[in-house]
C-alpha cells in the first residue's frame, strides 16, 4: 500500500471549499471572541487578547487544509513545529481554554468537518455560558476585589488607631470585607482586603473616603469578578 502513495504529489485542494471554511471560521472566531469578552473573568485586556482568536483559528484552518493533502507536508509540519518555541506565558487557565477552543475550531474546519465543528463549538460555548450563569447565581456575595492600601503614618498614636479606623471604613461601604494581610513597618502600614461590592459606585465611595481621611494613601485593586455597573 505504501508504494501507491506519492509523497511528492499532493492531492488537489479545493479553493472553493477553503473559501467557504474561511468564511465560516471568521464567523466562529467572532462568536468565540464575543463570548470571551462577555463571560471571561480574566484580569488581562480582554479586547486585546481576543483579537488573536481569528488569527489562530484561520491560520490553523489553512495549515490543516494544506498539509492534509500531502503526507510529505504533514511530516514536514511535524518537524517544523518541533523547533517552534512560544515565549509568551499564558498566566490564566481560562485564556488557555479559549485558545484550545479556537485551535480546535480551526482543526475541524481545516479537515472539512464543517457541520460537526460548528455544532460542537456552539454547544461548548452554550455549556460554558450555563456554568458561568450558575456560578454567578450561586455566588451573589462572592468577593469582588483585592484592595491593597499603603499609608505612611505620622505618629505612634495614629498607628494604634489606624487598623480599626480603616477596617470600619471598609466594612461601612461594602457588603463584606476581610483583612487578609497587613504589613507594619516603622513609618508605614500595608493592608490587603478582600472586598465584596454591590456596584462600581461602592468602590468609588471607598476610594473617596480613604483619600479624604488619609491624604497620600496609595490604593491598588485587582478585580476578582466583574463588578456590576448598576
Amino acid at each position: 500500500m505504501l508504494e501507491n502513495i506519492n509523497m511528492n504529489q499532493p492531492l488537489p485542494v479545493s479553493v472553493n471549499v477553503i473559501i467557504v471554511n474561511v468564511l465560516v471560521g471568521a464567523v466562529l472566531a467572532l462568536i468565540i471572541k464575543m463570548h470571551f469578552k462577555r463571560f471571561s473573568s480574566t484580569l488581562t485586556n480582554k479586547n486585546q487578547f481576543s483579537n488573536i482568536f481569528p488569527i489562530i483559528l484561520l491560520t490553523t484552518l489553512l495549515v490543516i487544509s494544506i498539509v492534509k493533502s500531502s503526507l510529505a507536508l504533514s511530516l514536514g509540519l511535524v518537524g517544523a513545529l518541533s523547533i517552534v518555541r512560544f515565549r509568551t506565558p499564558i498566566k490564566e487557565p481560562e485564556e488557555l481554554g479559549y485558545l484550545f477552543l479556537t485551535i480546535a475550531a480551526g482543526l475541524g474546519l481545516g479537515a472539512n468537518q464543517t457541520v460537526p465543528t460548528v455544532s460542537a463549538i456552539i454547544g461548548i460555548l452554550v455549556v460554558i455560558s450555563l456554568f458561568k450563569f450558575n456560578t454567578i447565581k450561586n455566588n451573589d456575595k462572592e468577593k469582588n476585589i483585592f484592595l491593597n492600601l499603603e499609608y505612611k503614618i505620622k505618629s505612634k498614636k495614629q498607628k494604634d488607631t489606624l487598623i480599626k479606623d480603616i477596617n470600619d471604613l471598609m466594612n461601612k461601604n461594602s457588603i463584606d470585607c476581610d483583612l487578609r494581610r497587613m504589613d507594619i513597618k516603622d513609618y508605614s502600614v500595608d493592608f490587603a482586603f478582600l472586598v465584596s461590592l454591590k456596584n462600581i459606585e461602592s468602590l468609588q465611595l471607598i476610594i473617596k473616603s480613604l483619600e479624604k481621611n488619609y491624604p497620600g494613601i496609595a490604593i491598588n485593586y485587582i478585580d476578582q469578578k466583574q463588578i456590576p455597573s448598576v
